[in-house]
């Protein structure tokens, strides 16, 4: 089926009767139960509680969410519940993580361990993922939430984990934005329009296979026909990018929030790059963002599989 939404995403996994094992660290967290009881409920993961069990169940009841049907552990210590979680990852008894009431430094300190971790298959770099505006299709956001200023090396390799996430999406021929505040390039000025352009001619050399890498890209040019109209470019990305790479984490940060509290859009959020996906939520994001957050960590792990 598609993956042209969302819904249609969590409908995938549904459909695909995974049962896939989440653990979540330092789990007492109100909204964080409430996505992984809809979760398990509408059969997208099942989710395996680790942290302040007590309090958790306390939480569950005042929101009325049964937990019951839940593997727990009761780890009330966050740094400790994280290792618990990356304990059970090793062993095999969980295929993805998400983030609980916990800091996101002290998640990622546990799995970047180098003796009780999970060393990274690459770099790290969270993705979001979202409905396009007015479209049936969906649309990836990278870096919001790992990488601070990442160097040109390290965009070419979270261009390389958001084409990993556009590929379980069934996103054929996945066309990838270097963003920037013009299409110039002005260095040293700008050093984020160098990279960009640096990173389209790997693209042209073939190093992110069929996908088209096109940049420095102003946002406007990157998806609205009309800003390509009057800037006169041609360009296969230009207003019909699938994959917005920000130059540093200040402005994707502010793009994702943008898309989120300014416009109200759903989204889901993930870090690749590890060993297993990673659910890393926002205090502020919503139920349902979680949830899909969840989904999108699912349908990762269930191409790990494979």
């Amino acid at each position: 089926m598609p993956i042209n939404s969302l819904q249609s995403l969590a409908e995938y996994i549904i459909e695909g009767h995974a049962n896939t094992k989440l653990a979540v660290a330092a789990c007492a967290e109100g909204f964080v139960l409430r996505a992984c009881v809809e979760a398990h409920a509408k059969g997208i993961a099942e989710p395996i509680l680790v942290g302040d069990i007590e309090l958790a169940e306390k939480l569950a009841a005042e929101r009325g969410l049964d937990l019951s049907p839940f593997e727990k552990y009761h780890v009330p210590e966050p740094a400790e519940a994280v290792a618990k979680c990356i304990t059970l990852v090793k062993e095999g008894h969980a295929s993805a993580i998400m983030k609980g009431k916990v800091n996101t430094d002290v998640l990622l300190r546990g799995v970047l361990n180098k003796e009780s971790g999970m060393p990274p298959k690459g770099v790290l770099s969270h993705i979001g993922v979202f409905n396009a505006p007015n479209e049936e299709r969906l649309m990836l956001i990278t870096d919001a939430g790992i990488n601070i200023a990442p160097n040109m090396q390290r965009k070419v390799d979270i261009v390389k984990n958001a084409l990993r996430v556009a590929k379980v999406l069934k996103i054929e021929e996945p066309k990838v934005a270097m963003l920037a505040a013009t299409e110039k390039v002005i260095y040293p000025a700008m050093p984020a329009t160098l990279d960009a352009q640096m990173v389209a001619k790997m693209a042209e050399q073939g190093e992110f296979g069929d996908a088209k890498v096109a940049g420095p890209f102003a946002l406007d040019l990157a998806v609205s026909k009309r800003a390509v109209e009057c800037k006169g470019v041609e360009n296969p990305v230009a207003g019909k990018a699938d994959i917005l790479v920000a130059p540093d984490i200040e402005s994707g940060n502010i793009l994702y929030k943008s898309l989120t509290a300014l416009m109200n859009l759903d989204m889901a959020g993930m870090v690749a790059g590890s060993e297993v996906p990673i659910v890393l939520p926002s205090r502020g994001d919503t139920d349902r963002t979680k949830f899909y957050s969840i989904a999108l960590a699912i349908a990762m792990a269930m191409e790990e599989k494979e």
